[in-house]
């Protein structure tokens, strides 16, 4: 066995169990080992049957919710996670039920009565002795006023106060995948593993504190302790940004020395506007053409990247630039405008979007400019959803125009799509994929130029530091005809105000987002979740509301249509997690709803804000705050003092040290596994130096001493590109 070897190799895993992992993107046992937990947590405290009666009844309480005539309340079922010890004075009864023997156990203590269920464990009538204390733990909720659990898990109480000091890994789960028996699996993999050969030399990791490999890898996923923990993610985190940014380096070692062999028509920049005659206008660049027939003016600093991108395209080497715009800064038309250039000289070009919603969007973009503009160039939409006759039919058409504009997810650099004369390759929100699938859609032409595109506010220390092997532009400027959105920050307790702010909005005839941080109510985790949350507010909205929720465990076509319609306002509440966070683009949205919003970073934050303010009606943010963490306060605060994303990030990386390993992740930054660009800082900057030091004096690594960190860089290279090809 080693960490190719595919998960079903394993004792225990059968083809069942095996496409639950691959549900989980796990497939190799190398796989399992960086399916890093996302949370720990530690057992609760052992309490009374009394004192979480009086837990629950409180939590219950404030559950209740009215219809929407408001003669009924409905009671929602509240569960917590708890621990009680208590001695057995019953024998448990074992009866079959549903063809399983369910084993019931009733318990009693100063009038309090709980009743505990197991489902196909007979075995336990023996071992639940009347006369002995047991501490059980689980998930107990209240049914009339009996406490109820369901497979609780049971320890003498010895056993349960060794357990208590020790943190034990949450992972993401999916449904008939339990925590047990992953955290099973991955601790079969680490004792049958062979322990690997650390690739990185031994003077970098005593330079910077580093923990051996083994002992990191063992430790993030079993800590013996936190100062363990803490020891293990710095190796870990230093590890992806080294590979990242060595891999990044040595893409732009390639790249340099790439010639540029399209041939674009010169730029008339001398000639003033109010110069040119019909014909000159008629005959001139297509991109000057719609830029001066737009129904608003670009910012001073959309014209300047512009500028820069359209000398580049005509400069002597291909070009290999990133633009950094903040939300609504207005990267869609400058992406536009450059393929506009590229079609003109009689070139293909292509922009890939992250999701299939966004690729969507920009095609029916592009698709209204040219024809509003009278441009009769070829627009083509290439992505998974489509159906194998509407793919067909985007193959013929990309082969057929030599000039065409081709809008797409992943499915653009796939096997079967093959371009003719492709000059500019354009991926929208950069950090949404790695060096190798930028790498991938290069290779589909003859070295074309490379523009990324992010709206990330990242300060530019660190974007230098990430985004090294491309030149930079920034668009600091947001366009004068949008409102600034009005924040606030509020406590739990204010959700019903909330609420009806909400409706009286929804009656104006605007929309609304609600974005939770989690799918569906996960065990230990307190937050709000987007399952639940949609069905709490359709009792409390109006029966003429329509509400609906999104998530990335749907199916991308039930994405894809949800999304479409909210867009046409057949839907006017929208539950979400984070998946909306990117570009999507509805101006009848006025109102964004954050809830449990201690628990994002701000660069996210201030992501979520910028789904709405892009129509000409005044929008909100609304960020709940369920914690009562003065730091948590001073952070969100900064949202209400500034809508300027680069502000934001630059104080987000003030107050957020290096060393606050359990704070909140910018979960949608670069998609590091581990690592958070702001809260990681330090070792970004450490593993930056490293890599340049190494790259200076052997960018091939062909040097003995480097062969370890050669053959892991090919390894690393390699798993990149399958993700490309997944």
């Amino acid at each position: 066995m080693n960490k190719s070897s595919e998960i079903g190799v394993l004792k225990g895993i059968g083809a069942k169990t095996e496409q639950l992992f691959h549900n989980l993107g796990v497939y190799t046992i190398g796989d399992i080992l960086l399916h890093y937990p996302k949370d720990y947590d530690k057992l609760p405290p052992v309490t009374s049957l009394k004192e979480l009666l009086s837990i629950l009844e409180t939590k219950t309480d404030g559950s209740l919710m009215s219809d929407q005539q408001g003669t009924n309340e409905k009671r929602m079922t509240v569960a917590i996670t708890a621990a009680f010890a208590t001695r057995i004075d019953k024998a448990p009864f074992v009866r079959a039920a549903r063809n399983m023997q369910v084993t019931s156990l009733t318990l009693q203590e100063q009038g309090i009565k709980a009743e505990l269920v197991w489902f196909r464990m007979p075995y336990l009538r023996s071992t639940l002795k009347v006369g002995q204390w047991f501490v059980f733990l689980g998930k107990v909720s209240l049914k009339g006023h009996i406490l109820h659990m369901e497979q609780p898990q049971i320890f003498t109480p010895e056993k349960y106060q060794d357990m208590q000091n020790c943190l034990w890994p949450c992972y993401a789960l999916t449904a008939g995948l339990g925590k047990n028996k992953l955290s099973q699996t991955v601790r079969q993999v680490l004792e049958e593993l062979n322990l690997s050969i650390d690739y990185l030399p031994e003077e970098i990791r005593v330079r910077h504190g580093l923990a051996e490999y083994n002992y990191a890898i063992e430790n993030i996923h079993f800590p013996e302790n936190e100062a363990a923990l803490e020891q293990a993610r710095r190796r870990l985190i230093f590890d992806e940004f080294f590979q990242f940014i060595l891999s990044a380096g040595m893409q732009k070692e390639q790249m340099e020395d790439i010639t540029n062999d399209f041939i674009f028509p010169p730029l008339n920049s001398s000639q003033k506007q109010t110069e040119l005659s019909a014909q000159q206008e008629e005959e001139g660049l297509w991109a000057d053409r719609v830029m001066r027939n737009l129904p608003f003016e670009l910012t001073g600093a959309q014209k300047h990247t512009l500028q820069e991108i359209r000398q580049d395209l005509r400069g002597r080497k291909v070009m290999q630039r990133l633009v950094q715009g903040d939300v609504g800064s207005g990267k869609t038309i400058i992406a536009f405008l450059s393929m506009l250039d590229a079609a003109q000289a009689g070139y293909q070009s292509a922009l890939m979007a992250p999701t299939e919603v966004l690729a969507l969007q920009h095609y029916q973009t592009f698709t209204e400019l040219c024809e509003l503009h009278q441009l009769h160039i070829p627009v083509i939409l290439l992505t998974g959803a489509l159906t194998a006759k509407e793919k067909r039919r985007a193959y013929e058409r990309m082969q057929l125009y030599s000039n065409a504009i081709i809008v797409g997810t992943h499915a653009l650099i796939q096997e079967r799509a093959i371009y003719d004369n492709l000059a500019l390759v354009i991926t929208d929100e950069q950090h949404r994929f790695g060096v190798k699938q930028r790498e991938s859609l290069f290779q589909k032409g003859m070295q074309p130029h490379v523009l990324v595109m992010s709206a990330t506010p990242i300060p530019r220390t660190l974007a230098i530091i990430l985004y090294g092997d491309l030149d930079i532009s920034v668009i600091d400027e947001v366009p004068a005809r949008r409102l600034p959105i009005k924040s606030c920050v509020v406590g739990k307790n204010a959700r019903h105000t909330s609420y009806e702010f909400l409706k009286k909005e929804i009656a104006a005839g605007h929309q609304v987002y609600i974005v939770c941080p989690l799918v569906e109510e996960s065990e230990g985790l307190e937050m709000e979740n987007v399952t639940d949350y949609a069905e709490k507010l359709k009792l409390e909205l109006s029966s003429g509301t329509v509400v609906e929720s999104l998530h990335g465990k749907m199916k991308s076509g039930r994405k894809n249509l949800i999304m479409e319609q909210f867009a046409r306002n057949e839907i006017q509440v929208l539950v979400s997690t984070t998946v909306i966070e990117v570009g999507v683009n509805v101006p009848n949205a006025t109102v964004m709803m954050i809830e449990d919003a201690q628990r994002f970073g701000l660069a996210q934050l201030h992501q979520l804000r910028g789904r709405v303010g892009r129509g000409e009606a005044q929008s909100y943010c609304i960020m709940v705050n369920t914690t009562d963490s003065e730091k948590a306060k001073k952070r969100l605060e900064i949202l209400n003092q500034s809508n300027d994303g680069f502000f934001i990030a630059g104080e987000d990386l003030k107050l957020r040290g290096p060393g606050d390993f359990f704070g909140v992740r910018q979960s949608g930054l670069l998609e590091f596994r581990l690592g958070d660009i702001y809260q990681n800082a330090d070792l970004l900057k450490a593993a930056s130096e490293e890599a340049g030091v190494l790259l200076r004096e052997d960018r091939k690594l062909t040097a003995p001493e480097h062969e370890k960190i050669r053959i892991h860089m090919q390894s690393y290279l390699d798993s990149q590109a399958e993700i490309v090809n997944l």
